[in-house]
């Protein structure tokens, strides 16, 4: 049974009519050889889509409408820099990509891999977490079986593999240059309902290199940085605080002085999820401090009594 509760009240029934408008307005587009991922990215960064609405965009129109061929996997590496992939899938002038990715915090990111700017707030891509490759032709040349090839070829890429452009994949046609960014207008428009007042998308920064000095990353580190990262997160309470070590997410700091893991002269790796990014080199300075043997100084008041650092 359908649950339709969200258009009994007028304000769910207006959100649904936009929303059904909105992505009724990329049919003709993406019929016409647009990316639906540059589509998307362009209605996000006006404030005419939120985020929340990118999945259901993406299903309704490459699967439902378009029949998109479309496979699942989870990343098998890191992927810090998209170069290559770009220059390669560039290359494939007969077949539209779209990949999506969901990074564990910042959500879903809609990539057109052939355009460098796409990828930018989605690295790096973590492994292990999903990604979705979608291909269809752009010429009624594409058979079938190119397609589910594509498929594999585009995996490959990402898995850092050396791809070579298949004939099946190029078109002797004109290709279609991607869509430029609408222009900014000069004073920003009202925010969408749901979506942030200052009008900027989610994003997230690069990771920051902080060298533990310390002898060891202790108790005692591990307890500064909680205080330190508290007290950003007052501060800046829409933003999250992310940490890595070898490639990995760390979800527990505490995990980082077990077993004597991480020592002196070890590179613990921070970047920041958020709408509105602010003081991200004083958080990486805070947080070196609390890496070495001044980590006391942020230790100091009671255990409830958040820190004022920012």
């Amino acid at each position: 049974m359908v649950n339709l509760d969200i258009l009994s009240r007028k304000s769910g029934f207006n959100a649904a009519l936009r929303h059904f408008k909105r992505v009724s307005g990329f049919i003709g587009p993406v019929s016409k050889g647009a990316n639906l991922a540059d589509l998307i990215a362009e209605a996000v960064e006006s404030g005419q889509m939120e985020r929340a609405q990118m999945a259901p965009a993406v299903s309704a129109l490459l699967v439902d409408k378009f029949g998109y061929r479309y496979r699942s996997a989870n990343a098998t590496r890191t992927i810090e820099d998209a170069g290559v992939i770009v220059s390669r899938l560039a290359e494939w002038s007969a077949i539209q990509i779209v990949i999506t990715y969901e990074h564990p915090q910042a959500g879903l990111f809609v990539i057109n891999p052939k355009v460098e700017s796409s990828w930018e707030g989605a690295l790096p891509v973590l492994r292990d977490e999903l990604v979705v490759v979608y291909v269809n032709g752009l010429t009624d040349s594409v058979s079938d079986a190119s397609l589910e090839q594509a498929l594999t070829d585009v995996y490959r890429l990402l898995d850092g593999e050396d791809v070579k452009t298949r004939k099946a994949y190029v078109s002797d046609a004109p290709q279609r240059q991607p869509r430029k960014p609408a222009p900014k207008p000069a004073a920003a428009p009202a925010a969408a309902p749901g979506a942030t007042a200052s009008g900027k998308k989610r994003r997230m920064t690069p990771r920051y290199s902080v060298v533990v000095t310390n002898e060891l990353f202790h108790n005692g580190n591990v307890e500064a940085w909680k205080r330190i990262i508290a007290s950003y997160r007052q501060k800046y309470p829409t933003l999250d605080v992310l940490i890595w070590y070898d490639n990995e997410r760390i979800n527990d700091i505490n995990a980082l002085f077990k077993w004597g893991k991480v020592k002196h002269g070890t590179p613990i790796l921070v970047s920041v999820v958020g709408d509105d990014i602010k003081d991200v080199s004083k958080l990486q300075r805070y947080l070196f401090e609390g890496a070495s043997p001044r980590f006391e100084m942020f230790l100091k008041g009671g255990i409830d009594q958040p820190l004022d650092l920012f």
